[in-house]
């Protein structure tokens, strides 16, 4: 069975790509990750294939992600669906969500400074205990983080890859994909959103929900690299997407709706 058997034509999507361990291969720490000059290639061709309808949903900060692919995407939604740029050179839009205490940051910076290895970094509403240096220290800082938000309702602990992030709640990346897909030019098109890890889950559901479909890289290509030479592969193809051989149930998910 091939990917391309459940996927809406490229006249008719709208594709939502994940950044990290989506279109660039994990590094060992955020500021250290390759873009390589071919995806930017891909990505500027698959803007002016799809009629603009290309954003990228990451937890990095809009303005991160930007300088990262030379604002090529015409959309952005950075942490987690709390801040987007829906169009280019457009005003940053913020939907209004809590900041983490200051206390909270400073209890991260004793953990962090107690546990050489660990990499704290600060968000505008939020921050990430990065542990990919000592992965055995994932669950102690769990139960850490955990202690220090205690039984807040506003904010929630969430896992990524040998990260444990504290965000507010309130958005994530599925109010993400609908807010984008509320807007020109992605309206009326079907979603095709593309994700690694457990972070991505709510906007691959939303993108099914919506009638298009939800990818995850390990299931459906296997990594990065892979899913950058299906991007360029489709520069190439009529209206269809190039097929990925293999790609089962769990890989996307549920079929897409009616094309």
């Amino acid at each position: 069975m091939s990917l391309a058997d459940f996927l809406p034509p490229l006249s008719r999507t709208a594709l939502l790509l994940d950044l990290d361990g989506t279109l660039l291969d994990i590094a060992p720490t955020p500021d250290s990750v390759i873009v390589p000059p071919s995806l930017l290639d891909a990505l500027r061709g698959l803007v002016v294939r799809l009629d603009g309808a290309l954003a990228v949903i990451s937890g990095r900060p809009v303005a991160q992600v930007d300088a990262l692919l030379h604002a090529i995407p015409t959309a952005v939604a950075g942490e987690h669906g709390g801040a987007t740029r829906f169009a280019p050179g457009a005003e940053l839009e913020r939907v209004p969500l809590p900041s983490a205490p200051a206390a909270w940051l400073v209890a991260a910076e004793r953990l962090t400074a107690a546990h050489p290895g660990v990499l704290l970094e600060r968000k505008e509403r939020g921050f990430v205990l990065h542990y990919r240096a000592v992965p055995d220290l994932g669950p102690a800082l769990r139960v850490a983080l955990e202690g220090i938000i205690g039984s807040s309702d506003s904010f929630a602990l969430m896992q990524a890859r040998k990260a444990w992030e504290i965000k507010p709640r309130g958005a994530d990346k599925g109010t993400a994909v609908a807010a984008l897909m509320a807007r020109a030019p992605f309206a009326g098109r079907l979603p095709i959103f593309i994700g690694d890890d457990v972070t991505d889950e709510d906007g691959m559901e939303v993108a099914r929900a919506m009638g298009g479909a939800g990818l995850k890289v390990g299931a459906a290509f296997k990594d990065p690299a892979a899913v950058r030479t299906w991007l360029a592969a489709a520069l190439r193809s009529n209206d269809g997407w190039p097929g990925v051989v293999g790609l089962g149930k769990k890989a996307r998910g549920s079929a897409p709706g009616p094309r």
